[in-house]
């Protein structure tokens, strides 16, 4: 018995920290702290900005082997992770665990100000600047600063006169995916947006907002 205390006191110390959960090597640089010396080093090459790992057919390289396997899913088109309710494959494990949330509909990621809850740590960050006023994304043309980056990227076709959404029926072209999804109402003759009072419906929800103030006076 005392032979094996011993053993767990000195060579098994990995061993016992693990069981009890403890996280007894720190990175001295940020603090955080791993039950397994190995997971340390793993995690310090962030900070080294040590990339051991390199992609055979971009040449793209990484700090953990499993990044690495994850990235080259792009060049073989391999989808190993499928969700079970709806059959739809994707490439990375985190991604599933996303999209299943819209299955469950779990939004586990909560705004201290207000409390509206996302499915997505992303989604919270870009809603938090709203209560902060924070825009880090900035054009680099007229200067207009934007608190996400798809809103600068649809800006700057203001600039460049992209318009890479176009209508397959018309190739009539847009700068906005939701434009293009407005114009294709014109083809098909949806309109989703009804008045609760007299059941008009409308292409468009503008439409229906100018319709309703004949209700209202």
């Amino acid at each position: 018995m005392n032979e094996q205390l011993n053993l767990c006191n000195d060579e098994g110390r990995f061993s016992c920290d693990i069981r009890r959960g403890e996280r007894t090597y720190s990175c001295e640089l940020c603090n955080k702290a791993f039950s397994q010396q190995r997971n340390l080093i793993t995690h310090q090459r962030i900070h080294k900005a040590e990339r051991r790992y390199t992609c055979d057919m971009c040449n793209k390289a990484f700090s953990q082997k499993s990044s690495l396997i994850t990235h080259q899913y792009i060049h073989t088109g391999e989808r190993p992770f499928t969700c079970d309710v709806c059959n739809i494959s994707l490439s990375r494990k985190s991604s599933l665990t996303i999209h299943q949330r819209i299955h469950t509909g779990e939004r586990p990621y909560f705004c201290h100000v207000c409390k509206r809850a996302f499915s997505q740590k992303s989604s919270l960050i870009t809603h938090q600047r709203i209560h902060s006023g924070e825009r880090p994304y900035r054009c680099d043309v007229c200067n207009k600063a934007f608190s996400d980056k798809s809103s600068l990227i649809t800006h700057q076709r203001i600039h460049t006169g992209e318009r890479p959404y176009t209508c397959d029926m018309c190739n009539k072209a847009f700068s906005r995916k939701n434009s293009l999804t407005k114009h294709q109402r014109i083809h098909t003759g949806e309109r989703p947006y009804k008045c609760v009072v007299c059941n008009r419906a409308f292409n468009q929800q503008s439409h229906l907002l100018s319709h309703e103030r004949i209700h209202s006076g």
